[in-house]
């Protein structure tokens, strides 16, 4: 079993980078809109203390874990959404306060978690360096929207090799959930890092390719933009399918961006 330490310490560092691109913002700054409608900056920061503590309940607490998944059946629709709204309401540092808490509280929760042993989620359980990775892939997408919101740039990392990773993984799930048959053969995908490094994921000999860009393969899977602004390359109907519907978070079909940056979370 591989070590899952790398990636909890990757998501340690995603979040304090991105908790130091926060830190310093006025009110004003707080209220900023993003690109997900109706959601500020203070809304992205508390849907992240929202669902860290939502993953802290799933690795210590089932009994109350159990309860929030029956809070989320009762009203799927709205169920995130409220949990962000009720954070952002707070004041900025009560906000910032409680991110941070919950974030180190999930860090260690995670480190402790045993190895081999599965979390429950709203999807399908995970592993705790999963759940790592879902953490992390979340931050990352979140912070990009706080980042467009305020006009500032956050030069991607190899960081990113995780969310590729969740990109790469969940190939059938967006097949499925807009149920599309899912290819049966193996997709190659070669993609070039923000180091330079080449990431490949499957035979060098598959008819369905994806090449390009990692960053802008993981802006694709976050749903953060349209594949139309995207320096990637899709060989094959199947793949060229993909790009249309290419989902890493639970939950129904994601609405997608349009080319100008609008649409879902």
């Amino acid at each position: 079993m591989s070590d899952p330490t790398p990636v909890f310490d990757d998501l340690r560092e995603e979040s304090e980078e991105l908790d130091r691109l926060v830190a310093g913002l006025s009110p004003a700054q707080w209220a900023l809109a993003t690109p997900a409608p109706g959601w500020t900056v203070a809304h992205q920061i508390a849907h992240l203390a929202w669902t860290d503590h939502s993953a802290l309940l799933a690795a210590t607490d089932m009994d109350a874990f159990h309860t929030l998944v029956e809070k989320a059946l009762v009203a799927p629709g709205s169920f995130v959404d409220d949990g962000a709204e009720e954070g952002a309401a707070l004041p900025p540092d009560e906000l910032l306060a409680r991110w941070r808490d919950g974030r180190v509280a999930l860090d260690k929760a995670l480190r402790a978690a045993p190895r081999g042993g599965k979390l429950p989620w709203y999807g399908p359980p995970m592993s705790a360096a999963s759940m790592a990775t879902a953490r992390l892939m979340e931050t990352w997408a979140h912070g990009l929207d706080i980042a467009d919101a305020l006009g500032v740039v956050r030069p991607p990392t190899d960081r990113l090799r995780h969310v590729v990773w969740i990109g790469v993984r969940t190939r059938d799930f967006a097949f499925t959930i807009h149920g599309l048959p899912v290819p049966f053969e193996p997709f190659r995908i070669e993609l070039t890092a923000p180091s330079g490094e080449l990431w490949t994921y499957g035979p060098e000999d598959a008819d369905q390719r994806v090449t390009g860009s990692a960053v802008d393969f993981c802006r694709l899977v976050t749903q953060r933009a349209h594949r139309s602004d995207l320096d990637l390359r899709a060989e094959g109907a199947d793949a060229d399918r993909w790009f249309d519907i290419a989902q890493v978070f639970a939950g129904p079909p994601g609405a997608g961006r349009g080319p100008k940056g609008e649409g879902a979370r």
